[in-house]
């Protein structure tokens, strides 16, 4: 204390912090900042301990009392829209049906986004709007699912659904998509990140965000990749390590494969026991093909972009490698370190051919908690859920990983991340893994200093140093020193982010649950965003193209 107090000058502000612990601001190593305003302005559909869904009752009541608080907007936009159901936590240990959809409305069309986001449900008045029948065949990438009958049943996955959720994202329009930055950087910056990721955006949406941080509405700094398939002239035109507005673009997205819980991501096996009408031996399936894996990778490399690449299962993964391994012997190493997004499920073969290649892993441990039970009895089986995002292995081969959140597929609740990594305890109690497992500063690292490695500004972010940004995040407590049992139990206090305080906690807000009524206090806002949403469904041309599939 001495020795810091002996720094201290005529102009140096002093904060007490009353035993509490600063460290740097968090780092996000992958995470859908836009998206975030998605899961913060819907009817929170997630199950404790982030909201309150248990089965397809109070899944039902959630959406009634939703349009209820929100009877005048829904009334003028004729919308219900909700977020993060999750089959695997519904006591039916299945998806909703449009039928019980339609037992909320009839009249409304109704869109729930499975907490993946890689699937979703609608009830009969959305699919009717969408143009979804009985005969509508499913898209290259995707699924629509059907009853006994042929009739579909509401659930619809990957490239079937995007062709609903899409449409509606568009039509927002640059307000929309104001909204969407606004409030889904203000969630971060509630749980201490002072650097986000937008990580799969577009053109609209970076100029979204550049136009808020412009205004000044930005309480942090994200880093934008665009899809490769689909904006690869504004990704050439935009690519900068320089923030413009704490905006920038860092290279390009790419996605392979799905949802691991929602059995939707490419495995080099069958599942284990996939609940659901799977046939004999299915192993999911991909977004893409090997072409347009190949030919991404090497338009990365020939330009020395980096390139995040989404790959859950083992066959994505191996894909991968083998799309990175011709880029790396046709362009060299550009320097543009590559980075792993998710990996859920990796043999240790493939961590080390990653570690050769050069690529950085950003894992996803909080599935340990979140999932780890259905993936030890649903997914990969009891033997291969003890490897599910496998750090330990990573550390072995001493490599750097990053440790995310993926919002909005979870709350960006830093501390359940920190616990996830550090105890990788699941729902109900059993730890998955022991070898897996890291030590608290292991994990912090995981979410500081390696994923500011990642975004290429070590220099700058991720540890408290002289000469760097004064990025801060103030905790109820030491992680290093209290009980790991009882990290995901801490709470962020302040976030400070270029030494101004861009969060501060209030007394008697509980933390890591979302406004049940979020359009409460800006009902325009909340008829913006409907409105948006519904005229997003009013599909006037029966294809849509999204990359280059095309889509009914």
């Amino acid at each position: 204390m001495a020795d810091v107090a002996s720094l201290q000058g005529e102009e140096t502000v002093a904060f007490d912090l009353a035993g509490r612990a600063m460290l740097p601001g968090f780092v996000d190593s992958h995470g859908h900042v836009v998206m975030g305003g998605l899961q913060a302005l819907s009817a929170n559909l997630l199950a404790p301990p982030d909201g309150g869904i248990t089965d397809i009752a109070s899944l039902q009541a959630t959406l009634s009392e939703w349009v209820e608080d929100n009877a005048e907007v829904v009334d003028q936009v004729k919308l219900i829209i909700g977020f993060g159901y999750d089959n695997a936590q519904l006591q039916e240990l299945r998806h909703p049906t449009r039928d019980e959809l339609d037992a909320v409305s009839t009249d409304l069309p109704i869109v729930i986004v499975h907490q993946s986001g890689h699937l979703g449900v609608a009830n009969s008045k959305a699919l009717e709007i969408a143009g979804i029948t009985a005969s509508s065949e499913a898209p290259p990438g995707g699924v629509i699912q059907r009853d006994d009958t042929g009739k579909p049943n509401g659930v619809l996955e990957e490239y079937a659904f995007f062709a609903v959720l899409v449409p509606m994202l568009s039509n927002l329009g640059e307000e929309g998509m104001i909204a969407f930055a606004r409030a889904g950087s203000n969630l971060w910056a509630k749980y201490g990140y002072t650097t986000g990721q937008e990580g799969q955006s577009s053109g609209e949406i970076v100029q979204a965000l550049k136009k808020v941080g412009a205004d000044g509405g930005l309480p942090i700094d994200v880093v934008a990749f665009p899809d490769v398939l689909e904006a690869r002239e504004f990704i050439g035109a935009n690519v900068s390590r320089a923030y413009e507005g704490r905006v920038r673009v860092g290279g390009c997205k790419l996605t392979i494969d799905g949802s691991p819980q929602g059995f939707t991501a490419l495995r080099d096996r069958p599942y284990y026991d996939p609940v659901g009408s799977y046939p004999a031996g299915y192993a999911g399936y991909t977004a893409i093909t090997m072409d347009q894996l190949q030919d991404a990778v090497n338009w990365c490399y020939e330009n020395g972009f980096q390139i995040l690449v989404h790959s859950n299962g083992e066959g994505a993964s191996d894909m991968l490698i083998a799309a990175l391994e011709v880029a790396q012997m046709k362009y060299g190493d550009p320097g543009n370190r590559p980075v792993l997004i998710h990996g859920q499920f990796l043999r240790e073969d493939q961590v080390q051919s990653y570690k050769r290649l050069g690529v950085f892993p950003s894992i996803f441990p909080m599935h340990t908690f979140y999932w780890g039970d259905w993936h030890r009895d649903h997914t990969v089986g009891p033997v291969n859920a003890e490897n599910i995002s496998p750090s330990g292995w990573i550390r072995q081969r001493d490599m750097m990983f990053g440790a995310h959140h993926d919002a909005p597929v979870a709350l960006p609740d830093s501390m359940r991340v920190l616990a996830a990594t550090v105890t990788r305890k699941t729902r109900s109690g059993d730890i998955l893994g022991p070898h897996q497992r890291v030590d608290v500063m292991t994990a912090l690292k995981a979410m500081t200093i390696w994923p500011a490695w990642q975004h290429f500004e070590e220099d700058t972010k991720g540890s408290i140093e002289v000469g760097k940004v004064g990025d801060f995040v103030i905790l109820s407590d030491d992680p290093t020193a209290v009980d790991p049992e009882v990290l995901a139990q801490l709470r962020v206090l302040s976030t400070i982010k270029d030494d101004v305080v861009v969060y501060e906690a209030k007394e008697g807000i509980e933390e890591g649950n979302l406004d049940a009524s979020p359009f409460s206090n800006d009902p325009v806002l909340a008829h913006l965003f409907l409105h948006a949403i519904y005229q997003g469904m009013q599909i006037e041309e029966p294809w849509l193209t999204v990359g280059s599939n095309t889509l009914p």
